[in-house]
């Protein structure tokens, strides 16, 4: 297996995993937002500009959600 499919391997099961245990802490919201920005790379990486811009959207859709719920939720 080459590197750069390795990485993107890592990157697409990182956001599985994150993404499937965000509602047990707000931080895996924020995990999830760091592999969308991993897969965005990748994407990049191996010249599916597209799909590197919309897991680069994924990832600040993600940061936004996190910020809604750790930054502001004693407000």
């Amino acid at each position: 297996m080459k590197l750069l499919t390795a990485f993107g391997l890592f990157a697409v099961t990182a956001m599985l995993v994150f993404y499937a245990l965000e509602k047990r802490n707000p931080w895996f919201v924020l995990a999830f937002a760091f592999s969308c920005l991993l897969g965005s790379a990748y994407g990049f990486l191996q010249g599916a500009w597209p799909f590197g811009i919309v897991e680069f959207i994924w990832a600040g859709i993600a940061v936004r959600r996190w910020w809604l719920v750790y930054c502001l939720k004693d407000k």
